[in-house]
């Protein structure tokens, strides 16, 4: 019996409620087929074939409906519920699908739809996991620099950035100088091609061309500027890091808005700090 897949069975047992069904007709080895999916005029030496899972008391059965995800396949699913031990997904049958805290890269809500994958835990159950995923999204994809393509957030990296599945099967990563900290795990986000790597994976922004961002990066330095009384307590020569803390921007993206809105005489650099004019 191969847990998580599809496979042929042999029936080799009709009762009231189902039949049972082994590898070969000489294997002890059987599993239930509820009654209620029975196809029609199955008999006894008949092969089927089903998905075999765990019931909620952890017996095996077999299932002629079709689950949205087998081991080794990726798959977007629905979070129906979450509880203290972790989540539960839709995946089409009628025991839903176990995702364990430990093995989610970010915590979820019910309602989310996000890219998982399958494995049999250590207790022998199919389970859920959002890990993983980098190793399985496929790098040939048919884009090219400046495409807009149409991708769902599976992973995040404090080093690398914020990880996408393009069409939820390309690999693809907005990189970490770009401020994606307002994106959850499963947001669906349109975006463009900045690089096709010599490995096939993307590069993508979710930023417009340079002189069309400038703008709403200024109004953002503007906002800050009042939050601060008018002043803010470090310039453009503060660290990389300072300034994407304090304002969610690349070191060039604030430089580029901070020359803009010097040259338009909105703001004064003076003593390290920048200043707004009154």
């Amino acid at each position: 019996m191969r847990l998580g897949e599809y496979q042929e069975l042999v029936c080799v047992k009709k009762v009231d409620f189902g039949i049972y069904l082994s590898t070969s007709s000489a294997s002890e080895e059987r599993v239930l087929l509820p009654a209620k999916q029975i196809p029609d005029g199955v008999k006894q030496g008949d092969k089927l074939k089903v998905f075999v899972y765990k019931d909620s008391n952890d017996r095996l059965i077999a299932t002629t409906n079709e689950p949205k995800l087998t081991l080794g396949g990726l798959s977007v699913l629905t979070v129906k519920e979450v509880t203290k031990i972790g989540a539960f997904l839709d995946w089409g049958l009628e025991k839903d699908l176990f995702l364990p805290y430990k093995e989610m890269v970010r915590k979820v809500s019910a309602g989310d739809e996000i890219l998982v994958t399958l494995y049999i835990d250590k207790s022998q159950r199919l389970c859920a996991t959002t890990k993983g995923i980098y190793h399985m999204l496929s790098t040939d994809s048919p884009y090219k620099k400046d495409d807009m393509v149409s991708g769902r957030v599976y992973d995040f990296s404090d080093n690398f950035g914020t990880f996408i599945a393009v069409d939820d099967k390309y690999s693809a990563k907005i990189p970490v100088f770009e401020n994606a900290a307002y994106l959850k795990l499963g947001d669906v986000i349109e975006a463009k091609v900045t690089d096709v790597k010599a490995d096939g994976k993307l590069d993508l922004t979710m930023r417009e061309k340079a002189y069309i961002q400038m703008d709403s990066d200024s109004e953002k330095i503007l906002e800050l500027l009042d939050s601060y009384a008018g002043v803010l307590p470090f310039s453009e020569k503060a660290s990389p890091e300072v300034i994407k803390r304090e304002t969610g921007l690349s070191k060039n993206a604030f430089k580029r808005a901070v020359g803009h809105l010097y040259k338009e005489r909105k703001i004064d650099l003076t003593d390290g700090k920048i200043r707004l004019k009154k």
